[in-house]
């Protein structure tokens, strides 16, 4: 992907549980979508297999709808299988690659802590990574953030677009972009939660 047309909000969807069908993460995602996100990252690490599949499927389409862009965290061969714009490694996956998994005109995405990690990204042609986590989130409460001033040091030194990830909200991104981020990414802050009435 060519980077002037690289959004610069990245959702990240919460794991699809808890109703029959998923009817209420569609309907949340359909929502989400809605509010103009361009680029999803389909997160379903807790589902079996074939879940994940009519999921990955079925958000496709709902992607193809908005015209927003859909990254797979999962496996390549789902991705392919699927359809999906991309597929996003986590950092294990990215620092056991020998050479890149899929062809350019699939976009890869990875998840980075670290400058090794954002060395492999580069090395291994990632079209663009996560950095995290910036701040301390509730959804990984016991992980040490970066803060802005680490960030600032690993984005500005990477050689490929950085979303800056953790405790992230759209009003950060003027923030994120000044401390050397292509934008922000997040998972919560942004996701519509029609069943809570948001």
């Amino acid at each position: 992907m060519k980077d002037m047309s690289l959004p610069d909000f990245y959702q990240i969807t919460p794991e699809p549980v808890g109703s029959p069908h998923f009817e209420t993460f569609f309907a949340d995602l359909t929502d989400t979508l809605g509010s103009g996100i361009r680029l999803l990252q389909l997160r379903a690490k807790q589902l079996g297999p074939r879940e994940h599949l009519d999921v990955a499927r079925r958000t496709r389409d709902l992607c193809r709808q908005s015209g927003a862009i859909l990254m797979l965290n999962g496996p390549i061969d789902m991705a392919r299988e699927v359809g999906c714009d991309g597929v996003h490694l986590g950092s294990d996956a990215l620092m056991s690659l020998r050479s890149r998994p899929v062809p350019d005109t699939v976009l890869l995405s990875a998840a980075c802590h670290s400058a090794e990690q954002l060395e492999q990204a580069a090395r291994m042609a990632v079209d663009f990574v996560t950095l995290s986590p910036v701040l301390r989130t509730r959804t990984h409460p016991d992980a040490d953030p970066l803060g802005w001033e680490r960030f600032t040091e690993l984005a500005q030194r990477a050689r490929v677009p950085v979303f800056a990830l953790g405790g992230m909200h759209p009003d950060m991104l003027d923030q994120a972009k000044r401390a050397g981020a292509w934008g922000v990414a997040a998972i919560s802050a942004t996701w519509c939660h029609r069943s809570a009435g948001a």
